[in-house]
């Protein structure tokens, strides 16, 4: 995992308050800068499941979860290190760490349904911290997270540790001992859009269309 939700959200705080001002706000390289390095990333679509947890009551129902599968290959110059991180932002303004309450027992689930396409698939923050060159060193990683609030419409996922691009802007509010303006360290950060179709009373059927890709410094 990442950081605290308080981190997050003051990151949040910062990107909004930038948004309004295009000179201001920084923006990412398309391609990496000298000593920086961008790995190249396939994402599979939103998938739910459904699974019953060890320790639940006898007739509790299953609980239901997300996910989606990173192919993440190296085709940069060198081996880097691998720390990727994924939050989810719902439209209700909620943020989950990827990963939050989820059981083993959940990605064992998904590692037997997709074990003819992906049979060495990998859970997000159990993967191993070095990405070597090539494609035959690519890496396949299950981002889960739990079911969330049914009312709803749009999500933001939010992909770091696929760059080692960073900036350092100040912040807009907070100020050091010295009176001066916080520093805000930002990394660039793939940002993907959905929206979810289907009747709430229904979860089960709910669907997510792809809507956005966008690179960010978050």
């Amino acid at each position: 995992m990442r950081t605290s939700l308080f981190s997050i959200l003051i990151g949040a705080a910062v990107i909004c308050t930038f948004s309004g001002l295009a000179s201001a706000y920084p923006e990412p390289t398309l391609a990496g800068k000298l000593n920086t390095w961008d790995l190249d990333v396939v994402f599979s679509k939103p998938q739910q499941i459904s699974v019953n947890i060890p320790g639940d009551a006898k007739n509790a129902p299953a609980r239901r979860f997300w996910y989606v599968i990173l192919t993440v290959t190296n085709n940069t110059r060198d081996d880097v290190d691998f720390y990727p991180y994924c939050d989810l932002m719902t439209d209700t303004l909620k943020i989950t760490p990827a990963g939050k309450k989820v059981m083993d027992v959940v990605f064992k689930k998904i590692q037997l349904i997709q074990q003819p396409r992906y049979p060495f698939i990998e859970r997000l923050g159990v993967a191993n911290n070095r990405i070597l060159q090539g494609k035959d060193n690519a890496k396949d990683i299950a981002v889960i997270w739990p079911d969330f609030d049914g009312k709803t419409k749009k999500i933001d996922m939010f992909i770091g540790g696929l760059s080692n691009e960073t900036v350092v802007i100040k912040h807009p509010v907070k100020k050091d001992k010295n009176g001066n303006p916080k520093k805000v360290y930002l990394q660039k950060t793939l940002q993907l859009k959905y929206a979810i179709g289907g009747n709430k009373k229904f979860r089960s059927d709910a669907k997510m269309k792809f809507l956005s890709k966008h690179w960010i410094m978050r």
